[in-house]
């Protein structure tokens, strides 16, 4: 429940730049460039950047894809306390 408490008071514009955010965060740590994730994904590099940037409210499975191409679990980057 403090989970869903928590998201509630966070805007969707917001969240969805907090996630962008986080992707590009770990993708870089990995010194892994916006074309190998889109190609690791197979999706458009144009969609990882809208993604990125907080412009789309992307699906949940387009989420777990990039999380598995991360090779990070799916509540680093949706958990709005979890650091990066």
């Amino acid at each position: 429940m403090g989970q869903i408490a928590l998201v509630s008071k966070v805007s969707q514009d917001k969240f969805l730049k907090l996630i962008g955010k986080k992707i590009r965060g770990y993708r870089l740590e990995q010194g892994i460039s916006q074309d190998q994730l889109a190609f690791e994904c197979d999706m458009p590099i144009k969609q990882i950047g809208r993604i990125e940037r907080g412009e789309i409210n992307t699906g949940i499975f387009t989420l777990y894809r990039i999380t598995e191409a991360l090779e990070i679990a799916l509540t680093d980057i949706l958990d709005p306390q979890a650091p990066n």
